[in-house]
């Protein structure tokens, strides 16, 4: 009698972020110094109110309160009408005050959501999933410490701390554990890094910190209700970063729970050179922090008219814009995610929509030979000479038949460069479309009787040269010929 093998236990991942998103505000969160990222002249952007010195007197800078809302709104969240600041004790070389200014029990901003989409395929349907926002809160951002000359802790000899960015205002927004791939992590930091760039909030740029993701993430087996223990993951300064160390992390962790070693609550780093991940220390409770009321800032009212206003100022978001893209422009799920990837992308295509471009080719445009030249001169688009208006114009005279599609191709390098009317420039190089069929005749004749063993051999049944001819009558006419018409009297005059 044989024994049958034990069943393979199934294991998910319960993912959830913590993302620090640093505010494009001119001046620091509770003093007046300049927020410039400035890694050239440490400590030169500081003050005795950054720098915690005995005496001094935070005030709260009223910007900050307005994109803290504006974010909170953006993201489906049930605005406090009261909360507060408070003290979070913790000891470290980079906080001057040793304690940091944060919200606690009260933040500005909870319950909330975004919605991430995920594609197998660059064409395929999207799957469509709705992440929970724990809370939102505001709070002051650290120095920066560099080891050795380097970002990196293990094996330097020496420690510098920069303080230009203690005081920079931070959001900190939590998500509920909803997630369950890297891949998903991914796509939801990214989301909410557009939805920050389109609100105008932070410039979200992770290779200077401005946008930074920390994960927390267990495994249980599936079905099972009850979390595993928390490990928490830190270091990761790209998108890609933050899959490839979740996807790694659930592997170490099944690992370790099929071989019977315990999970340890800790925080780990990411090894991008190594591709794994490290431990760096036990992980810390909120009653680690200690807790208690700042009393040198007074308690945030937020009014409805205050909230009213804000709300009206909103832009539309990234995911009301696919979805306008996709059901009133009968765009697909993949051109309406390229295009509303960037908000000025976005606006330079309803622009030129709205001058009577069609949506799908004014979509291929943009996506096609205009990204190409932008990721080759490291322009934005807004910074081209072709505005939305001219590429309206041009598809408009490709559609009219007035010039052909390679026609257009050819002059764009220019209109990307010069600008102007694109009638204009083909009336100027004499490119305009011929569509008169008397005049194309006479051309197709004359190509006909130039090659007549090509038009044998075609009449004797190898019809795939009918390119040929297409090819020949277009060489004549610098590739002004109508090639809808150009097929359509070829298709006459072959066969005889």
């Amino acid at each position: 009698m044989t024994t049958a093998a034990p069943k393979k236990i199934e294991y998910e991942a319960i993912i959830g972020l913590e993302t620090h998103c640093q505010l494009n505000t001119e001046t620091k969160i509770f003093s007046s110094e300049s927020t410039k990222f400035d890694p050239d002249n440490p400590n030169t952007n500081i003050s005795p109110i950054c720098l915690g010195y005995p005496g001094v007197l935070p005030v709260l800078n009223e910007k900050v309160l307005e994109y803290a809302v504006k974010a909170g709104l953006a993201l489906n969240c049930t605005i406090a009408p009261y909360s507060k600041f408070d003290r979070k004790q913790y000891f470290y070389p980079d906080l001057p005050k040793n304690y940091q200014i944060s919200q606690f029990d009260l933040p500005i901003a909870e319950h909330g959501w975004l919605e991430i989409e995920i594609a197998e395929k660059p064409n395929s349907e999207p799957i469509r999933k709705r992440i929970g926002i724990t809370r939102l809160h505001m709070e002051e951002d650290a120095g920066k410490l560099t080891h050795g000359g380097s970002d990196r802790l293990s094996g330097s000899t020496y420690s510098l701390v920069d303080f230009n960015r203690a005081g920079i205002p931070l959001l900190e927004i939590v998500s509920e554990p909803d997630l369950r791939s890297g891949k998903e992590a991914a796509e939801y930091a990214q989301e909410l890094r557009r939805i920050m760039l389109y609100l105008g909030i932070s410039d979200g740029k992770m290779q200077e910190g401005s946008l930074r993701c920390d994960v927390n993430i267990s495994i249980r087996p599936v079905g099972q209700t009850e979390f595993g223990t928390k490990v928490e993951i830190k270091n990761m300064n790209s998108f890609s970063a933050i899959q490839k160390a979740i996807d790694y992390e659930i592997e170490r962790q099944i690992e370790a729970v099929e071989n019977g070693e315990p999970i340890i609550q800790e925080t780990r780093l990411w090894e991008e050179g190594s591709g794994r991940t490290i431990s760096m220390r036990s992980k810390e409770g909120s009653s680690d922090y200690r807790y208690f009321p700042e009393p040198d800032l007074p308690p945030i009212e937020v009014s409805n008219t205050q909230l009213e206003t804000w709300k009206a100022e909103l832009p539309e978001l990234p995911a009301s814009k696919r979805h306008r893209y996709e059901s009133e422009l009968g765009l697909s799920a993949y051109d309406a995610r390229v295009l509303t990837d960037d908000r000025s992308v976005a606006e330079y295509f309803e622009t030129a929509v709205s001058g009577g471009a069609d949506a799908k080719q004014a979509a291929n445009w943009i996506m096609g030979d205009i990204a190409a030249y932008l990721k080759n001169s490291g322009l934005n688009i807004t910074e081209i000479a072709l505005k939305p208006e001219n590429l309206a114009e041009l598809i408009q005279l490709i559609d009219k038949g007035t010039i052909s599609g390679k026609i257009g191709k050819d002059i764009l390098p220019e209109l990307l460069t010069k600008g102007g009317s694109v009638q204009k420039l083909v009336e100027s190089k004499g490119l305009i479309q011929i569509s008169d069929t008397g005049e194309l005749e006479k051309i197709i004749d004359e190509v006909i009787a130039a090659n007549p063993n090509e038009l044998a051999k075609f009449r004797s049944g190898k019809t795939n040269l009918k390119g040929f001819f297409v090819g020949q009558v277009m060489k004549k006419t610098s590739g002004r010929a109508d090639p809808k018409l150009t097929n359509q009297l070829l298709d006459q005059k072959l066969p005889g």
